[in-house]
Formats: structure tokens, C-alpha cells, sequence
């Protein structure tokens, strides 16, 4: 019996056994002239019968709610998924089965046995929890069900699948690699090497206490500058800054395939460079930078995330879920025209490139501690990008971007080095 056939036939295994039998006995009693089988035959019709209106009155009872936890699992990362549904039967049934439906952008096994149901005839309702566990496939937004729910006649004669509930949305992001250490020349732009202590409204060689005002704490008197000036002065406010750093994605459709702006998972090469992306916006979050994201024309791509936390820069990440390469811009830019200007680290995700993006980039990098430029392509030309200061590497499409980091960060060392 193929698939499809058994998945329209209802009956179960056995129940198919009881068919045939009662089909055997009215034949052969016909046949025979043995008045007792057509007795048994009529009993099995009757007990299948009864097992098929018995069923008809289960139904699904409320909605479907899914868990998943965690609540954003990662490219290649598990999240447990457990699921209640309610069923009402005013029969006891038999044991039967479940199956969640998953997306292609999820992996996992998702059906099993389910427990038998008392009758609800009392007024109360069933209800079926099951759980299982799902591993990123592809980067997006994919939606998990319907539930499918067969459930069986107390003598496991006849099935009845339910479809119950509807799909729950599970964003999948992209996946976060480790990266290596900044090189401690990096410092010079920051980072959790180095903080600044901003005055409110004054320079570091300007006074650093104010008059004195009420609800100022009395342990911030400044007994020296109160002296000198004959009335109560305290000490001025230290506000922490934390250093700037900018990751650029280049999204411009001619540096990677017309699959990269179809849909998320799409495209090998341009995976890859998100999955660089978020992995530098959270190892720079994680050195204590402030991390602007931006587009390659300029378009802040999400909120500037702080730096040393954690939680945010994951959270971040989470939001290039659904991330697509778009249409060029007409300046046909690699990276922003501000770039040239930012004196703190840039990384920049590009895809193939071309002679004049090549040259283009040139010396865009220069005033940056730490320019990075990590090119996803088949083939990459990067000496003279190299040359010219970028820590240039080439990155093949689902390659390795840890390794691709490491070899960006020992060009560093090479330098220092000469």
C-alpha cells in the first residue's frame, strides 16, 4: 500500500484485518450456506461502525501553542520545541500519533507515539503535550505546523487524523563564530584597553569642580577648589565613553548572486558574509566598542549596540534574520563615504569585487587603528588592498570566517613586525 493510499485508508492495521474478515465471512456464507459466519461478519461491520462514530466525535478543542526555547536558535544551533494542544472525545481512545510539520529551515525529528485520551463526557478537556528538539538549518523566519494528531478507537479498528492549530513563526539567526583577540595595537582607538573620562560640558584641562548645588551628595565636596574659592564647590561628573567601531555589510546585488535578495539561506556566499558580520559586531561589542552597523550606501542597518553587552549584540544578530542582498545604489560605493574619516576600527563584508571597487576602497581605511576587509568571493585579489593598509583576507562562501579573522589579525603582527 503506498503513502498516500494508507494516509486516505482508515483503518488501522488491524482494522484492515477485520474488513477482510467480515468481507470472507459474507462471502463464504453465501457461498457455504453457513448462517453463523454471516452472524460474525455482521458483528465485525457493526464493531467498526462503532468504532468509526466513536472517533467521529473527537475534535480539537482551543488553540495550539508552541515553546521554543531558546526563543531565537542560532544557524546549527537546537532549540526544544514543546507543544499543547486540547482534544475532547466523548469516548476513551486508544494510543496514536503525532506530527509536527517543519520548514526547510529546520532539521529535526518531529513525530512520535501520543498517550491514550479519557472521555471528556464529564466536561473536562484532553490534552496532548509533546516535545521535541529542532536544529537551525538556514537562516530566517520559518513557520513550524500544523499539528497533526491520529488518534485511535478504543480497539485500535479505525484512525482519524486532526489538523489542529495553526503555524507558529521561529526565527533562525544567523550563527555567531568566535573570533580572536584585537591585536594590541588596536588599543590606540580603544576598546576595553582604554576608556575616556569626559568632563559634562568641560575639557580634560578645563576645571573639574562646579559650585556647589542642592541635592549634590557631601561627598563630593572638592575641599581644595572650596578653598581656594571661598565657597562650596564639588566634583565634576566623570561620564565614561566607550569607543566607536563600524561593520559594514556591502548588500549591493552586483557583488553577489541574484539569489542573495530571493530569500535568507539562499545564497551561500552571502550567508557567510552575515554570519562574518554578526560575529564581528559581537567580538567588538564584546572588546567594548559601540558598534554601528551600516550598509554599504550608508544605511544604518540596526540600533548602534553598546559596547560590553553581550545580550545586545545577540539580540542584534537575531534582527539580520531576514537580511537580503537589495538593488545598487547609484555611487555603486564599497564602503561609506565616512569611512575615510573614522579613526576607530572598521570592518567591511563585501562580495566580489571589481577592478574599480578596488580602487575605490584604496586608502579608504587608512585613518582607522584596525581596518578590516573580509571579501566572500571564489577568487580574490587582495594584494594591493593590502598594500595600501587594509587587513585584507579572502573568505571562501561557507568557509571558515574564524580562520578568515585569524589570517586579517596576523597581517597586523607582520606589520609591527617590519
Amino acid at each position: 500500500m503506498s503513502a498516500g493510499v494508507k494516509r486516505l485508508w482508515p483503518f488501522t492495521l488491524r482494522g484492515t484485518g477485520a474488513v477482510l474478515l467480515a468481507v470472507a465471512g459474507f462471502v463464504i456464507a453465501q457461498r457455504a450456506g453457513i448462517p453463523e459466519l454471516l452472524y460474525f461478519a455482521t458483528l465485525l461491520v457493526a464493531l467498526l461502525a462503532a468504532s468509526a462514530i466513536a472517533l467521529l466525535l473527537t475534535r480539537g478543542t482551543g488553540s495550539v501553542s508552541r515553546v521554543v526555547t531558546p526563543e531565537t536558535p542560532e544557524v546549527g544551533g537546537s532549540a526544544a520545541v514543546v507543544v499543547r494542544a486540547g482534544l475532547s472525545s466523548a469516548l476513551p481512545t486508544g494510543p496514536g500519533r503525532w506530527s509536527d510539520t517543519l520548514p526547510a529551515g529546520l532539521t529535526g525529528r518531529a513525530e512520535g507515539a501520543s498517550a491514550p485520551l479519557a472521555s471528556t463526557l464529564a466536561g473536562g478537556a484532553g490534552t496532548v503535550e509533546v516535545r521535541y528538539d529542532v536544529v537551525g538549518a538556514s537562516r530566517g523566519i520559518h513557520s513550524i505546523g500544523p499539528l497533526e494528531v491520529t488518534t485511535t478507537d478504543p480497539f485500535g479498528l479505525v484512525r482519524r487524523r486532526l489538523a489542529l492549530g495553526r503555524t507558529t513563526a521561529v526565527t533562525v539567526a544567523p550563527a555567531i563564530v568566535d573570533l580572536a583577540p584585537l591585536p594590541s595595537a588596536s588599543g590606540e582607538a580603544g576598546g576595553t584597553r582604554q576608556t575616556a573620562a569626559l568632563q559634562l560640558g568641560q575639557g580634560a584641562d578645563n576645571l573639574v569642580a562646579r559650585p556647589y548645588a542642592p541635592g549634590d551628595s557631601m561627598r563630593r565636596i572638592h575641599w581644595r577648589a572650596t578653598a581656594h574659592r571661598d565657597t562650596l564647590m564639588v566634583r565634576q561628573e566623570e561620564q565614561e565613553s566607550s569607543p566607536a567601531a563600524t561593520v559594514v555589510i556591502d548588500r549591493a546585488l552586483s557583488r553577489w548572486s541574484s539569489q542573495a535578495a530571493h530569500a535568507p539561506g539562499s545564497d551561500p556566499a552571502f550567508e557567510t558574509a552575515v554570519t562574518a558580520c554578526v560575529s564581528a559586531i559581537a567580538h567588538l561589542v564584546h572588546e567594548g566598542y559601540t558598534v554601528d552597523v551600516v550598509d554599504s550606501d550608508g544605511t544604518l542597518l540596526t540600533d548602534p549596540v553598546e559596547g560590553g553587552d553581550d545580550v545586545e549584540a545577540r539580540a542584534a544578530a537575531a534582527g539580520f534574520a531576514s537580511l537580503r542582498a537589495r538593488a545598487d545604489d547609484p555611487s555603486h560605493r564599497v564602503v561609506p563615504a565616512t569611512v575615510s574619516a573614522l579613526l576607530g576600527p572598521v570592518v567591511v563584508i563585501t562580495g566580489s569585487l571589481s577592478p574599480e571597487d578596488r580602487a575605490t576602497l584604496g586608502a579608504a581605511g587608512l585613518h582607522s587603528a584596525l581596518p578590516v576587509l573580509i571579501v566572500v568571493a571564489e577568487h580574490a585579489d587582495l594584494d594591493a588592498l593590502q598594500v595600501a593598509g587594509w587587513r585584507a583576507t579572502h573568505l571562501l562562501p561557507a568557509g571558515d570566517v574564524a580562520l578568515a579573522w585569524d589570517d586579517a589579525m596576523e597581517q597586523g603582527y607582520a606589520r609591527v613586525g617590519r
